[in-house]
């Protein structure tokens, strides 16, 4: 499969060519940048535009086949030179800004990590050593913000600029797993020693309607189980809890810390066996396991969820050495049962 660049990656292609502009140097159809493992990529240019004190260039993200939110959209760096050597960073239209400690940037800086900031200072460096102010812009970068985890980071007004290889790798799930290291670091600067883990929006309604949380304090894994648990542990949360539906954390019983349905299998065969040994009732013909808890009785769907909640819990621990919790919710974000 395909693979593309980053948006920081982006930002510094458009850089270099707003720089060679502003320099009134020949303008290139692509401009060639240096990439952090030291090899170079030419990227194509989309436009460039010369400026009172500076220019503008445009460059369009192929993100290759990976479905990342921001592929195809325009990213723009608008340079204006300063009298001093510095270079400084501003966030555009469509770029966020960050309002809370535990990212890599810090609180009221734009949301431009330290990754695309290097690109970009080098690919400046490579034809000037003048100081210059560079605005990265994404028209509707504040509409696709809405659509990532940016909000509940704290990162408000719009996208981040990311990349730390300045490649994206088809359905890598780098960003992922950059995104729940980033909530577990906001966390933890917020002040919270407890975190709750959920799959998505359901554990999420579950955990706020059951338990008493910070904003910070539900982070969203997807389905990266074993990475987001032991970077928590990693990152010194004394408490762990994780909520969600138990046809997605039964794979956790299983030792799938994957729980993609593509790269784990169903645990329907054993929470039906389960089912089955608690209540003698045979339920291998139901499709889900969402079917297997509404063909039980109340009493029987609580039995059944507490035993799965051990299993659970105690499949957790083993891989974290160390205690956690474990509650499971309905579809409608109500709690099953709790270990």
């Amino acid at each position: 499969m395909r693979s593309g660049f980053s948006t920081g990656a982006c930002a510094a292609a458009a850089t270099l060519a707003a720089a060679r502009v502003a320099l009134q140097l020949e303008p290139r159809g692509l401009e060639s940048i240096l990439f952090p493992d030291g090899s170079r990529e030419a990227l194509p240019i989309v436009w460039t535009c010369p400026l009172p004190g500076g220019a503008e260039a445009s460059v369009c993200k192929d993100a290759g086949d990976d479905p990342d939110i921001t592929n195809g959209s325009e990213i723009r760096v608008r340079l204006e030179w300063r009298e001093d050597a510095e270079i400084l960073f501003q966030a555009g239209e469509g770029v966020g800004t960050v309002t809370r400690p535990g990212l890599q940037i810090p609180v009221g800086e734009p949301a431009i990590n330290p990754g695309p900031r290097a690109m970009m200072a080098t690919a400046l460096r490579e034809v000037t050593d003048r100081g210059a102010t560079l605005t990265i812009s994404i028209p509707g970068g504040g509409q696709l913000a809405a659509r990532t985890f940016n909000p509940r980071l704290g990162v408000v007004g719009g996208l981040s600029v990311l990349g730390t290889t300045g490649r994206v790798r088809p359905f890598s799930l780098e960003a992922i797993k950059a995104t729940i290291a980033c909530a577990l670091d906001v966390a933890w600067a917020a002040g919270h020693r407890k975190v709750v883990l959920v799959p998505g929006h359901i554990g999420e309604k579950a955990a706020r309607a059951n338990f008493e949380l910070g904003p910070e304090q539900v982070v969203e894994v997807s389905n990266e189980w074993g990475f987001a648990l032991e970077t928590a542990k990693r990152v010194g949360f004394l408490e762990i809890l994780a909520v969600g539906h138990p046809g997605k954390l039964a794979k956790l019983w299983m030792g799938h810390w994957d729980t993609h349905s593509s790269r784990s299998p169903s645990p329907l065969p054993e929470v039906a066996a389960l089912a089955q040994r608690l209540t003698g009732r045979a339920l291998f013909g139901l499709p889900t396991v969402e079917g297997i808890f509404q063909a039980l009785e109340l009493q029987d769907q609580a039995m059944l969820a507490r035993e799965l909640g051990c299993h659970i819990q105690e499949s957790i621990e083993a891989l974290l050495g160390s205690p956690v919790a474990v509650a499971l919710c309905t579809m409608d974000g109500r709690l099953w049962g709790a270990r």
